[in-house]
């Protein structure tokens, strides 16, 4: 008996020719995905099992050694502790002022975009060229922020040359480089909420601002702020620029962060297998930081 092939309808046909139209369209960002962050990673991953150094033609694969030594390096400790105390202070205030901001902008709008394009100014410029005002700001005997503070008779610190206070100084700019950024989010969300919410709690008897706040508001804002987050502590964790430039770890090793210290590993003491596993462990600490926050974060967040 003769085998009989039906023919592929014209919808089959149509869908056919779409799937691979899509995948067409799509494998210039999957190439570039996998060349730029898939194979870096397995890279990566894979280096940091071994004692590879550049400059060396050859290397050995170490096992877990690398790890055994971060365990006891003083330095990697000192850089998790000073990068967790950085992102518990730019994190949430960063949030809570962008969130202040928006809010303040929102309720005006006369000047709204004058206000946006000023304080999102920070996150549109160079850091690099930014650090010499800085360090004039925090300069410890003619800095406008020790001069403000001696007219309280507080005596002001050395914001950056001070093992105690560098940490915070950093913070400080910090939150001055990511409020803009959360404000502009917030913005966004805000603007997403639809007004007759308000109309409706007014007539259900909501008059004062902080209870509109409390009732529609925040609660409105669940999945900006849940990304407003998470984009906050990557961003926080990742620190680099203000610690190259202003402090380059010091005092003491005092303002040593993670991706400086990876940073002086791998490019400074040229230690690419060392500096991979750190880079291993910094990675699993952002994974971890956010499989947290969606887990205890996405439960409160209400998504229309």
């Amino acid at each position: 008996m003769a085998d009989v092939t039906l023919p592929l309808s014209a919808v089959e046909t149509a869908g056919r020719r779409e799937a691979q139209m899509a995948w067409l369209l799509a494998s210039p960002a999957i190439l570039l995905m996998l060349l730029f962050i898939v194979l870096p990673t397995i890279a990566v991953i894979v280096l940091g099992f071994t004692d590879f150094e550049l400059g060396y033609g050859s290397f050995r694969f170490v096992g877990l050694e690398n790890y055994a030594e971060l365990i006891s390096d003083r330095t990697f400790r000192r850089s998790l502790w000073n990068t967790t105390v950085y992102t518990a202070i730019v994190t949430p205030v960063s949030i809570v002022l962008g969130l202040c901001i928006a809010l303040l902008i929102e309720s005006e709008p006369r000047g709204r975009d004058f206000f946006r394009t000023v304080y999102f100014l920070p996150v549109a410029s160079l850091l690099v060229a930014m650090a010499t005002v800085w360090q004039y700001l925090f300069h410890p005997s003619i800095g406008p922020l020790n001069t403000f503070l001696a007219l309280f008779g507080i005596p002001g610190p050395n914001w950056l040359g001070a093992s105690s206070t560098v940490v915070y100084g950093l913070s400080i700019i910090g939150i001055w480089q990511s409020v803009g950024f959360n404000m502009v989010l917030f913005l966004a969300g805000l603007t997403a909420i639809p007004r007759e919410l308000y109309s409706a709690a007014e007539v259900d008897g909501v008059k004062s601002s902080l209870d509109r706040f409390r009732l529609v508001t925040w609660p409105m804002l669940g999945p900006t702020t849940l990304f407003v987050t998470t984009i906050s502590v990557i961003n926080s964790v990742k620190v680099f620029e203000t610690v190259k430039t202003l402090t380059e770890g010091g005092p003491n090793k005092a303002s040593e962060m993670l991706l400086f210290t990876i940073y002086q590993e791998g490019f400074v003491f040229l230690r690419v297998g060392y500096a991979s596993a750190m880079t291993v462990v910094f990675l699993a600490i952002l994974v971890v930081l956010m499989v947290l926050q969606y887990r205890f974060l996405d439960r409160q967040v209400h998504y229309t």
